[in-house]
């Protein structure tokens, strides 16, 4: 019995087939403006017995495939549960939203909240500054990290944050010390959501901006523990819907 999971995020579309409660493949690709040309894209010539959706497009893929649906906060829980069984706090910092997720022994929800109303300390507010910097992404964490110093970034709006940030280089900044109050600020931001659902061990950072070494190591030094990254951590709540289709289909 092979179950699948798919996570049409508002950046990256992802999937995950499990048998036998392991993951046998997963793949991530980016977005086009049709995410249902995406997703077709991403199955046709995938084999599976029964498939669960989340994300922002859960809903659209279900009205053209036959796919149950559960929320991201149901999946993420259940993916980091399924990974680390020792998590009791999940911070998601996604493309457009960050999410902060409070589970119990058994990987059930307690309390969660989120930020959707802007892109403040997301993915995307990572991709405006690095190009604000003449950095590409891949690179910005490490830069960060480069430097001793770290500046002080007032605004968390991308608009205004990328005009403070040309103001300061134009007055000799040092790049990578803006680089770091960038990602300071993206902590800051995200420790304010995470102490609404409290913020007990382990903690699991996950979604794509958990690939930035700088906010794992950022988040380590603030929280003086340990913070657990998944090999993969954008996979994680396709691999929640895939474990969502294998229980059902049990």
């Amino acid at each position: 019995m092979i179950s699948a999971g798919i996570d049409i995020g508002s950046r990256t579309t992802k999937v995950v087939l499990i048998k036998d409660n392991s993951i046998i493949y997963s793949k991530v690709v980016n977005n086009t403006f049709t995410p249902i040309d995406s997703c077709r894209e991403l199955l046709q010539e995938l084999s599976y017995d029964k498939i669960t959706a989340t994300g922002y497009g859960r809903h659209l893929f279900a009205d053209y495939f036959e796919a149950e649906v559960i929320s991201e906060i149901k999946a993420f829980a259940t993916g980091i549960h399924y990974l680390f069984p020792s998590v009791r706090t999940i911070l998601d910092i996604g493309g457009q939203d960050t999410k902060a997720i409070s589970i119990d022994q058994k990987g059930r929800v307690r309390k969660f909240e989120m930020n959707d109303k802007c892109a403040a300390g997301t993915g995307r507010f990572l991709e405006i500054m690095a190009m604000a910097l003449r950095y590409n992404l891949d690179e910005f964490g490490e830069k960060a990290l480069s430097s001793k110093d770290s500046a002080n970034i007032n605004s968390m709006c991308a608009v205004f944050a990328e005009s403070e940030i040309v103001s300061m280089l134009s007055k000799g900044e040092d790049r990578n010390s803006i680089a770091k109050g960038i990602h300071h600020s993206i902590i800051k931001k995200s420790t304010a959501i995470l102490k609404r659902v409290g913020i007990e061990s382990d903690l699991a950072l996950a979604g794509g901006v958990a690939k930035n070494m700088a906010i794992k190591n950022l988040m380590e030094e603030s929280f003086n523990q340990k913070v657990l990254v998944p090999e993969n951590p954008q996979i994680v709540g396709a691999l929640g819907c895939a474990l969502n289709s294998s229980k059902t289909n049990s």
